[in-house]
């Protein structure tokens, strides 16, 4: 099977601010303390801060007032993943880890593994033996070592964590101890929203695969909110790959925690692998988002995802990864069925092609 998971390859590239950072990080002869001052810095200038634009095009096409894009193809390996990648790895520096491990398809490996690169840390990277990615060249090229197993992504993340415990690794796996970190981490992209918007949106739609984008960007709504920064708390909408996704499937069928899926039903292809899984790590703390913010779900074929990110790049002039639009294209379709109410919403698209 040969998927071309995430972004193309391309060299990864960040700033010489960053650089002459990443020098004094590496430097064990100085202070932990300056040391991790340093990686903030380097958290600073290269992730999060990503664009919030409006989609006039998209509102005329589909006849909906004030659509904002809020495109994470802005972080240095092009996804969302680069906000959860470097907080695991400060956390890691922060605990003198010498090296950090995880398993992936794609787009968490290259994030991790640039990000440890700039830390000086060793990295150590799991991928399922049937995957393929392009980007394992960009992992390679910042001295991340591949290590391939057989078995589904879910296996391999468990196989991994085993290495971990085994070698004294920092496991940088979703899910379990990493949960609280990782959803702090993607809260703040509620944060930049309401920072440029002045409020919280009437509706925030989040393609979905393991629930930890969709509980953190939850969780930071519900933070503004509780603080008296918004006046309300968006709905919430997931959308993944159709029949592919366990939060989509257990939201629709009304349960009130994630049920598996049969991993035999599950089939990859090249649009729909960021997004299907039968076990989501963080499904739980998703469903509790869709539930309280009375939000909606969406199953989202491959055809109308590929349609929508050729729409994208023809009238917005941007390259979006095809499973980045499933959000988006379940946010248009609550719309044609409910005629919203002239309001702002949100979509998040999570990658660039």
């Amino acid at each position: 099977m040969l998927l071309k998971e995430g972004v193309k390859n391309s060299e990864i590239k960040v700033s010489s601010e960053t650089r002459k950072l990443s020098d004094f990080v590496k430097n064990k002869s100085k202070s932990l303390n300056d040391r991790l001052e340093s990686f903030e810095d380097i958290i600073n200038i290269e992730v999060g801060d990503t664009g919030l634009s409006r989609a006039k095009t998209l509102e005329r096409e589909f006849d909906i007032r004030q659509l904002y894009i809020k495109y994470e193809g802005d972080n240095p390996t092009g996804t969302q993943k680069d906000r959860i990648a470097f907080a695991q790895v400060y956390d890691a520096l922060r605990r003198n880890y010498d090296t950090i491990s995880l398993a992936t398809c794609g787009n968490y490996g290259a994030a991790v593994a640039l990000a440890a690169n700039l830390a000086g840390i060793n990295c150590k990277v799991f991928i399922p033996s049937s995957y393929h990615t392009e980007r394992s060249k960009e992992m390679e090229a910042l001295d991340a070592e591949i290590i391939r197993l057989d078995g589904s992504y879910e296996d391999v993340v468990k196989c991994s964590t085993n290495y971990a415990l085994q070698f004294e690794w920092y496991d940088a796996n979703p899910g379990g101890t990493n949960t609280p970190l990782q959803i702090s981490a993607y809260s703040q992209i509620a944060f930049e929203i309401v920072e440029d918007l002045g409020d919280a949106p009437k509706y925030c739609a989040v393609p979905v695969s393991n629930g930890t984008l969709f509980a953190g960007i939850y969780r930071g709504f519900v933070s503004l909110y509780k603080r008296g920064k918004t006046s309300r708390i968006p709905k919430m909408i997931a959308a993944s790959s159709t029949h592919k996704n366990p939060i989509i499937s257990s939201f629709i069928a009304g349960l009130k925690t994630c049920k598996d899926l049969n991993p035999k039903m599950i089939k990859e292809t090249v649009y729909n692998e960021p997004l299907i899984n039968w076990h989501s790590f963080d499904g739980n703390e998703a469903l509790y988002a869709l539930r309280e913010s009375e939000g909606e779900a969406f199953h989202i074929s491959d055809k109308k995802m590929k349609e929508m990110a050729s729409f994208l790049l023809k009238k917005e002039g941007i390259k979006i990864l095809p499973a980045s639009t499933a959000g988006l294209i379940g946010l248009l379709e609550l719309d044609e069925k409910l005629n919203f109410e002239p309001d702002r919403f949100v979509a998040v698209l999570t990658a660039k092609n």
